[in-house]
């Protein structure tokens, strides 16, 4: 029996963030999330979507001719699966990422999926939620990335890298929430404290507003 997901949206456009920024990109949205981050932007995924088989999730995304494909919600774990489509798709050849909040284990995801994990901020209210035995799953191709609010927020990040000696372990990322920290002053505090990071703003909210389905 083919099994299913709810889906919010398939749709193609360019990658915003994560190291494969601005690269054609063919974007699966699971339906549902049990965190309520203080700064999400995409409630609209918490409820509702369709239920679509595997097949037909893969038939869709076939029809953009795109090698990328992002798995991302909501919080795409949250749904059983979520790890059969990934390795479905990678079996297919398809370059496959995973955004997901860390807070649902991700050892069955496929070794060859990149994680890109948000981990939790204080100013997110959720932080509680991080589920930091996620780490040792972590590899090179992988990436965390911190959603930077406040001074708060950057120190807290800093100190979870040393901690987790997360530098050694994958790729980092400091994104700013920019309606309460400037993109250029934590860009400047980055550069002085020459940390280990790839700054990063979201590329989409920058060309289309932030408008569903780009």
């Amino acid at each position: 029996m083919d099994s299913s997901l709810r889906i919010t949206e398939i749709f193609y456009s360019l990658q915003g963030e994560s190291n494969t920024v601005g690269i054609p990109t063919v974007f699966v949205r699971l339906t549902g999330c049990p965190l309520r981050c203080s700064y999400c932007d995409t409630s609209y995924a918490f409820s509702g979507g369709e239920k679509q088989t595997l097949s037909q999730i893969i038939a869709r995304i076939e029809l953009f001719r795109c090698r990328f494909v992002t798995i991302t919600g909501g919080e795409p774990m949250a749904q059983p699966a979520c790890p059969e489509l990934m390795t479905m798709l990678a079996d297919k050849g398809y370059c496959v990422s995973l955004e997901t909040s860390g807070a649902i284990n991700l050892a069955a995801v496929d070794s060859r999926v990149v994680k890109v994990m948000d981990l939790k901020t204080p100013s997110s209210g959720e932080m509680q939620r991080n589920d930091y035995s996620n780490i040792e799953y972590l590899t090179g191709q992988d990436q965390v990335k911190f959603v930077i609010a406040d001074q708060h927020d950057y120190q807290w990040s800093k100190q979870l890298i040393q901690d987790y000696q997360l530098d050694s372990k994958c790729q980092l990322l400091f994104s700013p929430v920019e309606s309460s920290l400037p993109a250029v002053e934590l860009a400047e505090k980055i550069l002085a404290d020459r940390l280990p990071v790839r700054f990063q703003i979201q590329l989409h909210k920058y060309l289309w507003n932030d408008a569903r389905g780009k």
